[in-house]
This record gives C-alpha cells, sequence and structure tokens, in this order.
C-alpha cells in the first residue's frame, strides 16, 4: 500500500489534516461541553476539560477551579471529573475515601444516579443539538426552494437558441402545465430524452413561448466527495455531453450508462464554461440507502443531477427552519444506523465503515466544495459521533448508561471489579472496530 498515494499532493495533504482537525475538534469541543456544563448544572465539579491527547500546549484555571487546556494530539478530548482517575471516568477510590460527603456529592461517583445520567447523555444530545442549529442556520441563510416554478438563477449551457431568464415563471412545458413547482419537476421527468422543449413563460407580465434546453440536462448539480467524479475533478455545472463517443441528452440516461459499464472505465466528454474537454473516470459499486428502506447496490460515478435552473427561494421562519433541520437530523441517524445493521447483516459490504483516513479524506474533499458544503458535514459527522457514543460499548457513553440503567434497577451500582472487567472489555471492542475501521481506509477500494 502506497500512503503517499491517499493524497494527491504535499499541498492537498496539508489541506486534509487541517480539514479533518477542524472538524473533529469543533465535534469534539461540542459532545465534551455538553459534559461538562450539564455537569456543572447538576452540581458535578470538572476539574480538567481537555481538547486532544497528550503533551498540553496551552491550559489555564477558570474561577471555578477547571483546567482549561489544548493538547498536542487532536483525535479527540475529554473531561476529568473530581474523583475519576482517568478521561474514562473510572473511579479513583483513594481520591474519593479521602473526601467529606459534601465533596463526595461534587464527583461522577458520588452524584445521584439523575446527575450522572443526565451528564453523561449530556454529549450525545448536544451532538444531535449542534446538528440542528448548525442545519438551521444554514437554512435560514440560504433559504429553501419556492412552491413556485419561477426561475431563480440560471446555469450556462452548451445550448445555441433561446434559454430561461431569472424572474420566468414557467407556465408550461410541451403543452403540459406546470402550476407549481412540484408538478413541474414531475413533468420534467416523463419529458423524452432531446437536446430542447417548447416552454411557455411569463416573463414581465406577457407570455412568452420558445424552444429552450430540457429542463433536466445532464448537468451535474453536485459532486460527491470521495468519488470517481471528484477525483476526476469535475465541477457542479460540468454538463456531461457524451459517454465514450455517444451523445447524452439527459441527465437520466447516466445512471443506465454508468451501470452497463459495470466498473469498466468511461470516457466523458464535458462542457465546462464554454470549454470542451475529455476525462476518463471508472465507476465504483457503492450502497445507496432507498426511500422505502433498505440500501441498493449500483455503480455510480459520483455526480447529483437536477433542474437546468435553480427555483426562486424563499426564506422560512425560525420554527419552519427548525423542523427541516430536525427531519433532516432523523434522517442522517436512521440511515446511519440502518446502513450499521445492515453491515452487520452482511447486506451491504463492510467498506462503509471508514475509520480517522477516511473521515480526514471526507473533511478535506468537503472543505474544497465551499464553507456551506463543510458545515454540512460538521452537522452529519456530529450526528455520527453522537450515535456512535450511544452504543452500549463500556469506556463509551452508552456504556456508561447501561451501568447506571442496571443501578436504577437493582439499586446498586456494578462492583468496582466488575466495572474494571467491562471497561477493559469495551476498550478491547473500541480498538478492534478502529482497526477494523483503518483496515477499510487502506484497503478497500
Amino acid at each position: 500500500m502506497d500512503l503517499i498515494g491517499l493524497v494527491p499532493s504535499f499541498g492537498g495533504f496539508v489541506w486534509t489534516v487541517v480539514a479533518f482537525v477542524v472538524v473533529l475538534s469543533i465535534i469534539v469541543a461540542i459532545h465534551e461541553y455538553g459534559h461538562y456544563i450539564v455537569g456543572r448544572w447538576t452540581g458535578i465539579h470538572a476539574e480538567v476539560f481537555s481538547l486532544g491527547f497528550g503533551p498540553i500546549l496551552y491550559s489555564r484555571v477558570d474561577s471555578r477551579g477547571t483546567k482549561w487546556q489544548i493538547a498536542a494530539l487532536p483525535f479527540g478530548g475529554y473531561v476529568k471529573f473530581l474523583g475519576d482517575s482517568n478521561a474514562a471516568s473510572a473511579k479513583d477510590g483513594e481520591v474519593i475515601s479521602g473526601l467529606s460527603d459534601a465533596e463526595r456529592r461534587r464527583t461522577m461517583h458520588g452524584a445521584p444516579l439523575w446527575a450522572r445520567s443526565l451528564t453523561v447523555a449530556a454529549g450525545p444530545a448536544f451532538n444531535f443539538i449542534s446538528a440542528v442549529l448548525i442545519l438551521t442556520g444554514l437554512i435560514l441563510w440560504s433559504g429553501v426552494f419556492s412552491d413556485d416554478p419561477v426561475v431563480g438563477k440560471i446555469s450556462p449551457q452548451p445550448f445555441e437558441g433561446q434559454q430561461l431568464q431569472p424572474g420566468d415563471r414557467i407556465l408550461s412545458i410541451n403543452g403540459a402545465e406546470t402550476p407549481d413547482l412540484t408538478r413541474l419537476i414531475a413533468v420534467a421527468a416523463d419529458l423524452p430524452a432531446g437536446p430542447s422543449v417548447t416552454y411557455s413563460v411569463d416573463r414581465a407580465g406577457q407570455v412568452v413561448t420558445f424552444e429552450g434546453p430540457h429542463p433536466l440536462p445532464p448537468m451535474a448539480s453536485g459532486v460527491q466527495p470521495q468519488s470517481a467524479a471528484f477525483d476526476a475533478k469535475l465541477q457542479p455545472g460540468d454538463v456531461i455531453l457524451a459517454v465514450d463517443g455517444a451523445p447524452v441528452a439527459v441527465f437520466a440516461e447516466l445512471p443506465g450508462i454508468v451501470a452497463a459499464s459495470e466498473g469498466r472505465s468511461l470516457r466523458l466528454t464535458v462542457w465546462r464554461a464554454g470549454e470542451t474537454f475529455d476525462t476518463t473516470l471508472t465507476p465504483r459499486k457503492m450502497d445507496l440507502p432507498k426511500a422505502e428502506g433498505g440500501f441498493e447496490t449500483r455503480w455510480l460515478i459520483g455526480l447529483n443531477g437536477g433542474l437546468g435552473f435553480e427555483p426562486e427561494t424563499r426564506h422560512p421562519g425560525v420554527f419552519e427552519a427548525v423542523g427541516l433541520a430536525g427531519e433532516q437530523t432523523w434522517r442522517i441517524a436512521t440511515t446511519s444506523l440502518s446502513g450499521l445493521w445492515h453491515m452487520v447483516a452482511g447486506k451491504i459490504s463492510s467498506c462503509n465503515l471508514r475509520g480517522p483516513i477516511g473521515i480526514a479524506e471526507s473533511s478535506g474533499a468537503a472543505a474544497s466544495q465551499g464553507l456551506e458544503t463543510f458545515i454540512q458535514f460538521i452537522a452529519l459527522l456530529s450526528v455520527a459521533v453522537g450515535l456512535m457514543n450511544l452504543f452500549p460499548i463500556p469506556v463509551l457513553d452508552g456504556g456508561h448508561l447501561i451501568f447506571h440503567a442496571y443501578e436504577a434497577v437493582t439499586g446498586k451500582p456494578p462492583s468496582d471489579r466488575a466495572l474494571q472487567v467491562m471497561m477493559m472489555a469495551g476498550l478491547v471492542v473500541l480498538l478492534s472496530l478502529m482497526v477494523f475501521a483503518l483496515t477499510n481506509d487502506l484497503f478497500c477500494p
């Protein structure tokens, strides 16, 4: 394995590392701050709040006696509460035995069960809440598509005839009425493949009819990170004119062409900003979630299609934006859990589980596509980190919550010896998963 081949250049490597550190630091800070602030609210004292591990680069002690520090290895973080022997909140029996009852109440191990449970659950909860807030901000900033079939922005296309203009309200396409955006998309999907269609539009109060480009051209509306198209340096707005010399009229033709290739390299003729060039890429087999649930395996190149123009947008209210963001967060979480279950059941490839190298590559790819995409990636990864920490594995938050549930049922916590054994077993499981994910990073296509 040529590790240098994982990055296109030293500059690309630096960009990837910086993006990864920024993403991970933000998500870890959010997660650990959840533990810290809820612990403080419930009367549990935090001795150390650390971003990173290893040698300390910077530290200060606040008025409450908490040491805030940044360490040299930016691959996680922790909050060490009073009475903890390590970052995993194992009990330091010697320290606790020397505390008064009032001081013991301020430890993670001497606090009431409700306080400990809330403090542990707060880390993942803050990850989910932060994802909703981030997505809410993006929705409020960029807006959502209006229900009206009105043209917002035009994407340049290699079409010589008359084209749509910003502000056009599309009344019909090839005679089929388009009263709203949903109907317009349905009409566009049913149109025959061809270079042009007949539009009837309301333009500044006048009805204008003309021949224009197909509303669903073979244009990339987006390029998926870590895909064949991304590696081939294709960009949003690129128009695929031909594949292996065969002309392409609409985007809907591309999935069939790619599927028929069965992984064979394809030569794409691409139009970009008035210039035409050829590029070769190799489709990759990927597992995609289906709308009705489950997954399907397909050959993909990583291009998203869409309308040849951007519909007019509107700015929703705060409550609508929060609702939409919540739906997105829920969809990310459920799709992630479904994917994990399908991997465990052997229904999709285990290569879908990626480790630090894969996450770092995705971070760099997202950053290279612009600030909005990068921020969206932070939200997605925050949900993933929140879910991972809820897994019932000792040393993770989910494992601690299982211990708390046991205590709630039996009236007493597991013995210190049992906790030590389970924590060690959990650490072995977690390290095994990390090694497995890292192996996928190195050897999966």
